[in-house]
């Protein structure tokens, strides 16, 4: 109980200070959320968009634009493959793909994005792998919290954690 506290608080932290322009902590934060009268699984995810700009170009050797003026479809695609190559769900050991729904500029600082699964019936083992920015930078950390089946979890995902398997 006390780590839940503990990520939470982390989270409120991230978010009230993510109004500053410069940081000097490394953090995303993600919310896993079951709806089972939906039959689907809502993934939004903060991410400061100076970071994942930098993280993007690493990675694929093309600078963008994200969150800014200058930004063009061809980022939006980067951002789309980035995401779906360091955000991963197996549900009960399969694979699911997720679908890229919409982003938007929070604070002028942060990047968040919506994406979901669907066709999810009861599960009862969800994995999730989360390596958002640690390519980039070793200090990153993804505070991820999910919530399914009445029960909320926090997982703290880093350079040496990069997977969670939860059981219901």
């Amino acid at each position: 109980m006390k780590k839940n506290l503990l990520y939470f608080l982390i989270g409120i932290l991230f978010l009230s200070l993510s109004s500053f322009a410069f940081h000097k902590f490394y953090m995303g934060v993600f919310q896993v959320n079951y709806a089972a009268e939906k039959k689907m699984i809502q993934i939004t995810s903060r991410i400061f968009v100076d970071d994942l700009n930098k993280g993007i170009e690493k990675k694929y050797n093309k600078k963008t634009f994200l969150g800014t003026d200058k930004e063009t479809q061809a980022d939006i695609d980067l951002l789309k493959r980035y995401l779906s190559e360091n955000f991963n769900i197996k549900i009960n050991g399969q694979l699911k793909p997720i679908a890229f729904l919409s982003k938007e500029l929070e604070a002028d600082d942060v990047l968040v994005c919506y994406s979901r699964i669907t066709a999810v019936e009861k599960f009862k083992v969800l994995e999730i792998s989360n390596t958002v920015l640690v390519d980039w930078n070793a200090e990153q950390q993804n505070i991820t919290h999910i919530s399914a089946y009445g029960t909320k979890r926090s997982v703290l995902f880093t350079e040496s954690s990069k997977k969670e398997v939860l059981k219901y």
